[in-house]
């Protein structure tokens, strides 16, 4: 299934969360502490992490933060908090998913596989995506504009995928929330509107002067190929 790196402190539930892992098809590494699950991600560089907030030698948001500096390793973390405002800044931080404590393996086993799914597995079938000068290659991950590679985070490429996928047409921000982050719910516009700036920024247009992401007021986005070419 997957190589994931599980970073847990607490000895019965690394011990258990790893076997139930295991058991699930994945191969699994398992270590006590931030400083040691950043370098196993840079050296080991697994398909999935599995980040408890409640390290003892550092504060899991830093973690995740070193992380996103080495790596786009796709990060489910756990966390005690499910209000809306503390899961938007994990979310913005660089997470890809999150689960609330306590959980069962087969809770987790399930959040790998769709954040799998959502991140690149369901990706291999898909065609080139052409629009103007705008080229986007979903099975390499590669994006040019007029011939020249532009360099996306993950999550930059993931938003601007989802939009491909709709050529034309206006996509929601909620709609982004669920399919680029999981969310299915609102609250999360600030998330969308940070990496869309981003995003603009890396492919040369502003949201004043647009040339492929196109902002409808109080409705969504569109990406579209500029008028003539």
């Amino acid at each position: 299934m997957a190589r994931v790196l599980l970073v847990e402190d607490d000895d019965a539930i690394r011990t258990s969360l790893g076997k139930s892992l295991t058991a699930a098809g994945h191969v699994v590494t398992a270590v006590a502490a931030g400083a040691e699950g950043v370098a196993m991600v840079a050296r080991e560089r697994p398909e999935v992490l599995l980040l408890d907030l409640g390290l003892p030698d550092l504060d899991g948001r830093d973690v995740l933060a070193m992380v996103r500096s080495v790596s786009d390793v796709p990060v489910i973390v756990a966390t005690a908090r499910d209000d809306d405002a503390s899961v938007v800044k994990l979310l913005d931080a660089g997470a890809d998913d999150y689960v609330i404590k306590p959980f069962s393996s087969a809770q987790i086993d399930a959040r790998i596989r769709a954040v799998l799914r959502r991140l690149g597995q369901d990706q291999q079938g898909e065609s080139l995506v052409d629009l103007g000068a705008l080229r986007i290659d979903p099975r390499s991950r590669e994006v040019t504009v007029d011939g020249n590679p532009v360099d996306l985070t993950r999550k930059e490429f993931d938003l601007l995928l989802a939009l491909s996928r709709r050529p034309g047409a206006v996509v929601t921000k909620r709609e982004l929330l669920a399919e680029v982050w999981g969310l299915p719910w609102g609250g999360g516009d600030r998330t969308v509107d940070v990496h869309l700036s981003w995003l603009r920024r890396k492919l040369g247009e502003t949201a004043a002067e647009p040339r492929f992401l196109h902002s409808v007021r109080g409705v969504g986005i569109k990406l579209a190929a500029p008028e003539g070419g």
